[in-house]
């Protein structure tokens, strides 16, 4: 019979954690050699232990799960890391495949689906929870256009605004009580920010993007002849 796969568990929900331990050491392939609570404790087991998957929640007290995956797999590239949260941050789980984790398991999986993810990692496959994949796929397929005036500073978005409106840099100055010089200094900033050739691009710019734009003027109705003749 081939050797146990030698778990440490770390998490720091004392219920949830012997539980988990509970029911992996109830197959006769698994062996939880160590459970802890907190990141550090989770990194010096495992370089002293040598398990063959650490299984690792994010948020534990200390430097958390994250940062105990990194120094794991800075110190023990061989280890199979396992993340297993309730987090279905995107970040995080960024965070944690940047770090070494080989696999993000959400903590609502069952005691079987667990179990056989823990074999799969082991082997050498990585595994992410499905919904949390698709999702990823999703956004990366789907990239969200970049905002040219988020990049904008609160009085450069004021500026902006009145150029779109079709200001002029002696107007702006009046209506923002600036200096015209000041004024000039924040277009040229914007025309840098907003990779804009000239005002007029600027301003297409942020009309293009929400910001409204000058109103066309009211026609004045034509003035008849006091005799009734145009």
């Amino acid at each position: 019979m081939p050797d146990p796969i030698r778990i440490l568990l770390a998490d720091d929900h004392p219920m949830f954690r012997e539980g988990v331990a509970h029911s992996l050491s109830g197959e006769p392939d698994f062996e939880v050699v160590a459970q802890t609570a907190s990141g550090e404790e989770a990194a010096e087991f495992a370089l002293r232990l040598k398990p063959d998957v650490a299984l690792l929640d994010i948020t534990m007290p200390g430097i958390g799960g994250i940062a105990a995956a990194a120094r794991i797999a800075a110190g023990l590239p061989d280890i199979r890391i396992l993340m297993l949260t309730v987090s279905e941050d995107k970040d995080n789980l960024l965070a944690a495949l940047k770090a070494g984790a080989h696999g993000y398991v959400l903590k609502g999986t069952s005691a079987s689906e667990l179990r056989a993810i823990v074999r799969r990692v082991a082997a050498g496959e990585a595994f992410i929870s499905p919904a949390l994949a698709t999702r990823l796929l999703v956004e990366f397929s789907h990239p969200q256009e970049r905002d040219p005036l988020s990049e904008l500073t609160a009085r450069e978005h004021d500026v902006v605004k009145l150029l779109g409106q079709g200001a002029s840099n002696r107007e702006i100055a009046e209506q923002l009580h600036l200096a015209e010089k000041t004024v000039k200094h924040y277009v040229t900033c914007i025309l840098q920010k907003l990779q804009a050739r000239s005002r007029t691009e600027a301003a297409l710019i942020a009309v293009g993007h929400g910001l409204p734009a000058r109103a066309a003027p009211e026609a004045t109705p034509a003035k008849r002849h006091p005799y009734g003749k145009r």
